[in-house]
């Protein structure tokens, strides 16, 4: 069994937090990352899993209805966080990147059977009428997105080609945003307002974070999450939401305890260990080349 130190030190906050000797806190919703929902167990160390087993989902489903949370649209939670007001503490919104077939055929009977929604963030390059392949897996059709959006699912874009955005040039970078928003409109007859950062947010990359704000507007955006790790809080930024990776190496022990937010400890070392790697990368980043 590989360390989980990751998995140890959020128990032991979780516990605290349980105690009442920690401070609790507020006004956050827990924006839950999912991937494929599927039996894939990839050869990588449980903190990088992104797939889920549908045994494991339907825990996670299930003890999210027994312990009474509300399953929010994103766009909904995100109106939330700005309000003043207060809302119930049981809120949670449930998110899928990548736009994987196994959504259709193995996580939507889940959510069905708990009468819970989700947002699926599409790379349109891969979703197309025919079956279409990403990562080595099968992708959603168009037919299957446009008959789960009448089914009350929503739909993001998750850029045209799933690239690390900062290593492009500023055409390149807007291309894949506002294309993406285009074919999505174009093949579903809905307005799409809702973005999904593909792969690492790059936190150390003040100008590029500016940058990439001013074109998801500019492009007619209102929401962007991300890959950094927290639960969603009232001071983020509107496109730089924090969420929480969801896979099936989360025992129940462990989902509690991101749910609770013992998890967002994480984005510090996260932080770091994002402006420590460019120091042993020789990736020449073009995304400051002039319009």
């Amino acid at each position: 069994m590989k360390l989980r130190l990751d998995r140890f030190i959020s128990l032991c906050i979780f516990k605290l937090m349980a105690s009442g000797k920690l401070w609790k806190p507020g006004r956050r919703i827990p924006i839950l990352m999912y991937h494929s929902i599927s039996q894939i167990i990839e050869d990588v160390h449980p903190y990088y899993q992104t797939s889920t087993a549908p045994d494991v989902f339907n825990r996670h489903l299930r003890y999210l209805k027994e312990n009474n949370y509300n399953v929010l649209r994103l766009a909904k939670a995100a109106e939330m966080l700005t309000d003043n007001q207060a809302f119930p503490k049981k809120n949670v919104v449930i998110t899928f990147d990548d736009g994987f077939r196994d959504f259709y055929t193995d996580a939507v009977p889940i959510l069905d059977a708990y009468g819970f929604t989700a947002t699926v963030f599409l790379p349109t390059a891969f979703i197309t009428h025919d079956r279409c392949e990403f990562k080595g897996a099968s992708c959603l059709t168009w037919d299957e997105v446009r008959q789960l959006l009448k089914r009350g699912f929503t739909f993001g874009s998750h850029t045209v080609t799933h690239p690390v955005l900062s290593e492009l040039n500023k055409h390149e970078v807007e291309h894949e945003i506002r294309f993406s928003k285009a074919v999505i409109e174009n093949k579903t007859g809905q307005a799409v307002d809702l973005f999904s950062y593909p792969y690492a947010f790059p936190d150390n990359q003040n100008c590029f974070s500016e940058f990439l704000s001013n074109t998801l507007i500019k492009c007619g955006y209102k929401v962007g999450v991300t890959t950094r790790i927290g639960n969603a809080h009232k001071d983020d930024m509107p496109f730089k939401l924090k969420r929480i990776p969801i896979s099936t190496h989360d025992d129940l022990k462990l989902f509690k305890a991101k749910l609770a937010g013992a998890y967002n400890w994480l984005l510090t070392p996260q932080r770091i260990y994002k402006m420590l790697k460019p120091l042993f990368r020789k990736k020449h980043v073009r995304w400051t080349a002039t319009l």
